[in-house]
């Protein structure tokens, strides 16, 4: 499990770590949607935000683009359900078939759009991050 990242990844951490004092483990730059995903160390969300969503406007204004903090944690039955917030996740279950792992999440029927996302947007961004940190190579929502 490594995470690669460029040089825009690592101004964008900086600018993160140096406003908000949380620390950043990974950085994802969307430049086609103008936004910078932030994967925050566990426990350090509420720095990260700051008193009434400060910082997260300061780091905003200083980097131009939408920003969105997604808290990490090692298990991943946590780390899934903090990406998919704000739709409570029912359960999530880990499967490994033909080495690769697969993990099935429930999330209530009127939710599922929310947890998919306008144009699967959410869905990748969760694909995306649980490949990166956590080697897990797909995510099915159920």
């Amino acid at each position: 499990m490594t995470v690669k990242l460029d040089t825009e990844d690592i101004r964008c951490i900086g600018v993160f770590e140096r406003i908000t004092g949380a620390g950043a483990m990974d950085c994802i730059v969307d430049n086609e949607a103008n936004k910078v995903i932030l994967v925050v160390k566990k426990g350090d969300m509420g720095l990260a935000i700051g008193k009434g969503g400060s910082n997260i406007t300061k780091v905003k204004d200083m980097l131009r683009r939408d920003v969105e903090v997604v808290e990490h944690s090692p298990d991943i039955n946590e780390f899934i359900e903090n990406l998919f917030r704000p739709v409570s996740v029912k359960s999530v279950e880990m499967q490994t078939k033909d080495d690769k792992s697969v993990v099935y999440v429930v999330v209530p029927n009127k939710d599922k759009g929310i947890a998919i996302g306008k144009g699967g947007e959410k869905i990748k961004k969760v694909k995306l991050l649980v490949n990166r940190l956590q080697d897990i190579d797909d995510v099915i929502i159920k």
